[in-house]
Parts: C-alpha cells; structure tokens; sequence
C-alpha cells in the first residue's frame, strides 16, 4: 500500500517534469552544503577531534544516506499536527489505510530521493581513502549501521510524530530532534561534551546511528569508557527504539479525540 500511494504522487509530479528534476537537484545542493562547511573545517585544521578528514567524512556519509532513507520513507510523518489541527486526520482514520502511511506518503516527490545522492557519493569515494585494516566484520558492520541508523530515525520520526497527539504545535520542536540528529552524527561525537554525549547515547540514542560502529571501524576507544559489544548494538537499539515508537503511535491513536468542530 505504501508503494501504490508513493507512485500515485510521484505520476503526478511527473507531469511537470522539468519542475521534478529542479527540485531533486536542488534537494541534493542543499544537502551537499553540509559537505561543504565540513570541508572549510579542514581548510583550517588537519583534524576535528583528532578524526582526520576521510574519518569525518565517513560518518557524514554513514549519518546523511541513513537520515536520507528515513527522510524518503517517514519525512512527512511531523505534519500529524497539522492533520489534527485542520482535522484531516479524521477523514484519514476512516479510510481502509494505516493514517501513518498516509501521511508519510504525502506529497512524495522524487526530490527527496535527491537528497541520496551526496551522501552515498561520498560514501563510496571515502571508504578506499580510510586508513582502516578492513576484516569482514569491520565491512559487514558499515551496511549494518546504515540500515540500524535508517531504523533509528525512522523511529524518532514517528516518536516525535506521536508527541503531536498531545502537543499539537510541537512541530518544529521536534525537528530538533530528526533534523538536529541528522546534524550531529555528521561529526565526531568527541567534539561536544561528555555530558551531552551521555545524553545522545542513553537517552536519544543517536550515538548508535553511526558513532559506536564506526570506533569499532577506525579501532578507536571509545572517550566514555564503554565495553567493545556497545561497538555492535546498534541493531538491539534499532528494534527497541521502533518498539516504543510503534507503542507510542498506537497509544496517541487510541487517545485521540478528533478536533471537536
């Protein structure tokens, strides 16, 4: 079903081809800006917490094709307030269709496949450049962590989609959350502080979207101390995190109580 509605958008977009095409290169200009300001970085200095520029530009790429498949897939899922508000979302529950696909197949448009097109660019020029002895675990954790980090997101969006059945003008709040993660694991997760670091591992567990992978990659210590199996947990926190996504939309579904109008 998602398939059937994400082509019914995309036959209409492509009936004004040129503006698709626009919008898919734009979408991955944009994207490509934060490649940019990483490069300025090390214009100026050979290394950013001691990770040397392919190093940085790996979790740029591991980070930005994972938001990237997310964003594809559930990026409209943080307009559920905007439903609730217009009362949309009524319409959506009646129709024979999960209202979480609905809304995460609105306007699909092949400009988000646009914005694939960097990361997985530098993703494939950067890894030959990395100075890592590669095992075949070392190679099977990099597809790992891009699909974990897919889940992660993907889950986040419809937890903070799910947050917008109680805090209706929560919008751009939580893409501080989606967009502000994606942002964060472009870079090594040593430049900020412990304490902040703690807080994206323990409790919005984004350091599992490419940083605790990608130390067991470049062989690296992890700076908070923690055991080599963390290195590999991504996928336990992959599905966990789904779990109480997928509870906290059916919770906020059950709860909900239409507009009143």
């Amino acid at each position: 079903m998602y398939g059937l509605l994400a082509w019914t958008w995309l036959r209409a977009a492509a009936q004004y081809p040129v503006s698709m095409v626009l919008l898919a290169v734009g979408a991955a200009v944009v994207t490509g800006l934060d490649l940019a300001a990483i490069a300025l970085m090390f214009a100026r200095a050979p290394r950013i917490a001691g990770f040397t520029a392919p190093e940085v530009m790996f979790l740029y790429g591991t980070s930005g094709l994972s938001f990237a498949l997310a964003d594809v897939f559930l990026g409209t899922a943080d307009r559920l307030g905007q439903h609730v508000r217009q009362g949309t979302l009524d319409a959506m529950l009646v129709r024979p269709v999960s209202p979480l696909i609905q809304i995460a197949t609105e306007d699909f448009s092949p400009r988000r496949l646009g914005k694939l097109i960097p990361t997985l660019a530098v993703l494939i020029a950067v890894i030959p450049r990395l100075d890592v002895s590669w095992t075949p675990l070392r190679a099977l954790l990099v597809p790992v962590m891009i699909g974990a980090g897919f889940a992660i997101f993907s889950a986040l969006w419809v937890l903070t989609a799910a947050v917008q059945f109680v805090i209706i003008d929560g919008h751009q709040a939580t893409k501080a959350v989606t967009y502000g993660g994606g942002f964060l694991t472009q870079y090594p997760l040593g430049i900020f502080g412990r304490d902040f670091v703690r807080g994206l591992t323990f409790v919005i567990p984004l350091a599992f979207v490419n940083w605790e992978p990608s130390l067991y990659v470049f062989g690296r210590a992890d700076p908070l101390g923690l055991p080599t199996p963390v290195r590999f947990a991504s996928p336990v926190v992959a599905a966990l995190l789904c779990g109480i996504a997928a509870l906290a939309w059916r919770s906020g579904l059950r709860h909900y109580r239409s507009t009143g109008s």
